[in-house]
């Protein structure tokens, strides 16, 4: 299976008109880049000689930013708090002109927060602030009246959850409700909420990990081939029944895609990354092109394959990264 460079130029033709909105954990991702030549004599630590830092969005933000990217518009909806990260994080996101009208600052929550120290090409150590978001009742029928605004125009939505608070059964069953009085497609990106319910998705992306955990199963570990690992079949069989989404899709790192639907057998794409530097936001980049593609018209099979090709240019970039349109299409017509 594998798409053509025509249709994959017509389903990226029509993403510019595509609105996703993207529900769940906001988070700023910074980075400290520098150099080590030495250990430090007051510990076996490396000492770090500091070249420069950034930030970029993070999180649900990375989604919206790779839809951004690829020529959709894109709005996020979650929870900040009322701090300097949080100020940091909405000014990005708005001079990425990604829409943060839906977006609940708080007070006395800090924003989320992850801060890679880089040495080279080399990450040393990550540093989390974080705190699961706690909504009052006021704040939660707020968060909700915004997601309701927010639906208008929107073409497809993305429940992005990182485990820290956003996702909750009452904002889960809103975005569906609202999504299908529009008739908006729902993919999910799920984490450790193992008691949500997420019937009637359109597409449910865990990788490895989160699948089985989601199944409750034990993973006794990947097999070379997908198609003959039968733990990860049964995997799959389980999911459709939990969630019944029209897709579901197991991303499995460098062994690709496995994907599975309703009443057909399961079909695996393997991995187009050709060099990989960091597996950073490389599934923010899967869901983002795979529902932009499906909002775009494109059966699941163009999709995935459109989204898998797009990881492969993100995993050979350092750190938070995005696909552009020209660099999806340009990495396509080099494919084998």
């Amino acid at each position: 299976m594998s798409i053509s460079r025509a249709r994959a130029r017509a389903i990226a033709g029509r993403f510019d008109q595509q609105k996703v909105l993207v529900v769940g954990d906001l988070m700023l991702d910074h980075y400290i880049h520098g150099h080590v030549s030495r250990i430090s004599p007051e510990a076996p630590v490396p000492v770090l000689h500091v070249h420069r830092e950034h930030s970029v969005p993070g999180g649900a933000c990375n989604v919206a930013a790779n839809v951004r990217a690829l020529g959709g518009g894109a709005s996020v909806a979650g929870v900040v708090g009322r701090d300097a990260q949080g100020e940091a994080l909405l000014r990005l996101l708005r001079r990425a002109e990604i829409g943060t009208e839906s977006v609940v600052r708080l007070s006395g929550h800090p924003t989320t927060v992850k801060t890679r120290v880089v040495a080279e090409r080399q990450q040393v150590v990550r540093v989390d602030w974080e705190r699961p978001a706690q909504l009052t009742a006021a704040q939660a029928r707020e968060f909700a009246r915004r997601l309701e605004r927010a639906m208008d125009g929107v073409t497809a939505v993305v429940l992005e959850d990182y485990g820290k608070g956003v996702l909750s059964q009452a904002v889960v069953d809103a975005v569906h409700a609202a999504a299908s009085r529009r008739g908006a497609p729902v993919g999910l990106d799920p984490k450790d909420n193992y008691a949500l319910r997420f019937e009637g998705l359109t597409l449910a992306k865990p990788n490895r990990k989160e699948a089985f955990a989601h199944a409750g199963l034990v993973d006794p570990g990947p097999q070379a081939d997908p198609m003959q690992d039968r733990a990860l079949l049964n995997v799959a069989s389980v999911l459709l029944e939990k969630w019944r989404p029209r897709l579901l899709m197991i991303t499995l790192g460098a062994h690709g895609l496995l994907l599975a639907e309703p009443g057909r057998p399961p079909r695996h794409v393997p991995t187009r990354a050709r060099e990989v530097f960091d597996l950073s936001g490389a599934g923010d980049t899967v869901i983002a092109t795979c529902m932009l593609a499906i909002a775009a018209g494109a059966d699941f099979h163009a999709a995935a394959e459109l989204a898998n090709y797009a990881a492969g240019v993100v995993v050979g970039k350092l750190g938070t990264a995005t696909c552009t349109r020209d660099e999806l299409l340009a990495y396509l017509a080099r494919k084998d």
